[in-house]
C-alpha cells in the first residue's frame, strides 16, 4: 500500500514515543524501582508500593485523569501523522451516561486512543460535560506505574465492577468499548470491514442495567495504516498466536508499514486518514434483570445504528459505494 505523504521525522518520533512509553516504564523504570531498593534511596520504592497497595482499587472506582498529561503537545503531532479526526452527528446530553461501541479494534486502536484518552481533536469542546473512559484489559492495570499512566489519559479497567461504577455514579459518564476485542485485531487488513459483535452482547445488557443509552461509532482508516501476514487457522504460527493470546490477553499480530525513508517498509504506519463518527445514541431503558429477549432486541437495534451510520458516511472516508459491514 503506497503511502500519500511521507510525516516529518518529528511526527514519527512522536508516534513511536507512545507504545515506546509503555515499553520504557515496564523494562527501565521498574527494574530501576526494584535496584533502588537495596541502595539507600529504598524508602522512595517502599513508599510508592505502599501506596499502590492503598489505591489498588482506583481504576475500578473511576481511575484518576489528569488534563495536563490529556494536552500534552506530543499528541497533535500524533494527531497530524496521519491525521485523525473525530465527528459528532448528534449532540450528548450530559444529563445522561453512555456506552460507547468502538469499531474497528484495528491493531493498534490509533483512532480511539487520539480521540478519546488525549485532547488533540478537542473532544472536550466537541462534546461538552461528557467523560470519555476507554476501557482496556484489566491485568494492565496490575503493572505497576503504567497504570498510571494509563489513568491519567482516562483510560479504565473493561472489568465489570469498573463498569457498573462509572455508570452509577453521576452523568456525563461516556465508556467506550471496543466491543471486537483482541480478536478484532486479526481482522484487521486493509479494504476489510468485518466486525466480531454477532454475540457480543453483554455491553447491551450493561445498558440496560444501567438505563445507560448506547453509541454507536465507526473509524474509517483504522484498518488501513498497517498489512498484516495473516495466517492459516492450522498453521504453527496461527497455534503460537492462540497461545500467546491466553498467557497475556492479546494477539501477538505479524505486521509492517513504511520506513522512515520513502518507499521502504517498516515500522511506521501508513500516513492514511483515520476519522471516528460518533453517531447518534440510542436510548435504553433501565431494567435491573434484562431478559435475553430485551437483550437481542437492543442488540438488534444497535446493529442497525452501526450499520446505518457506517453506509451514511462510508463514500465520505474512503470506502466504496459497494463496500459492506459484516458482522461475525
Amino acid at each position: 500500500m503506497p503511502c500519500s505523504q511521507q510525516p516529518n521525522p518529528f511526527q514519527s518520533l512522536s508516534l513511536l514515543q507512545w507504545p515506546l512509553s509503555y515499553l520504557t516504564i515496564f523494562w527501565v523504570f521498574q527494574p530501576l524501582f526494584i535496584y533502588l531498593l537495596f541502595t539507600s534511596l529504598w524508602p522512595l520504592p517502599v513508599l510508592y508500593f505502599v501506596w499502590l497497595f492503598l489505591d489498588w482499587k482506583t481504576p475500578e472506582q473511576g481511575g484518576r485523569r489528569s488534563a495536563w498529561v490529556r494536552n500534552w503537545y506530543v499528541w497533535s503531532h500524533l494527531r497530524d501523522y496521519f491525521p485523525i479526526s473525530i465527528v459528532k452527528t448528534k449532540e450528548l446530553s450530559p444529563e445522561h451516561n453512555y456506552i460507547m461501541g468502538v469499531h474497528p479494534h484495528g491493531l493498534l486502536t490509533f483512532g480511539a486512543f487520539c480521540n478519546f484518552c488525549t485532547e488533540a481533536t478537542g473532544f472536550s469542546k466537541t462534546f461538552p460535560g461528557i467523560i470519555p473512559h476507554l476501557a482496556t484489559l484489566s491485568w494492565f492495570f496490575k503493572i505497576p506505574i503504567i497504570r498510571d499512566y494509563l489513568m491519567a489519559k482516562g483510560l479504565c479497567s473493561v472489568s465489570q465492577p469498573a463498569i457498573n461504577y462509572l455508570l452509577s455514579h453521576g452523568t456525563g459518564n461516556l465508556v467506550g468499548i471496543v466491543v471486537g476485542g483482541v480478536g478484532e485485531a486479526l481482522q484487521s487488513v486493509p479494504n476489510t470491514t468485518t466486525l466480531i459483535l454477532q454475540k457480543r452482547k453483554g455491553f447491551v445488557r450493561t445498558a440496560l442495567e444501567h438505563g445507560a443509552h448506547l453509541v454507536p461509532t465507526f473509524t474509517f482508516g483504522e484498518t488501513e495504516v498497517y498489512e498484516q501476514v495473516i495466517f492459516h487457522k492450522d498453521s504453527g504460527m496461527y497455534k503460537f498466536q492462540s497461545f500467546f493470546r491466553r498467557i497475556f490477553g492479546f494477539y501477538f499480530c505479524v505486521f509492517y508499514g513504511q520506513g522512515f525513508r520513502q518507499g521502504s517498509s517498516g515500522i511506521l504506519p501508513y500516513c492514511r486518514p483515520i476519522v471516528t463518527v460518533v453517531g447518534e445514541p440510542l436510548p435504553l431503558p433501565r431494567i435491573e434483570k434484562p431478559t435475553r429477549e430485551m437483550v437481542d432486541k437492543y442488540h438488534s437495534l444497535y446493529l442497525d445504528a452501526l450499520h446505518k451510520l457506517f453506509d451514511q458516511h462510508k463514500t465520505q472516508y474512503g470506502c466504496s459505494a459497494n463496500q459492506k459491514l459484516l458482522f461475525l
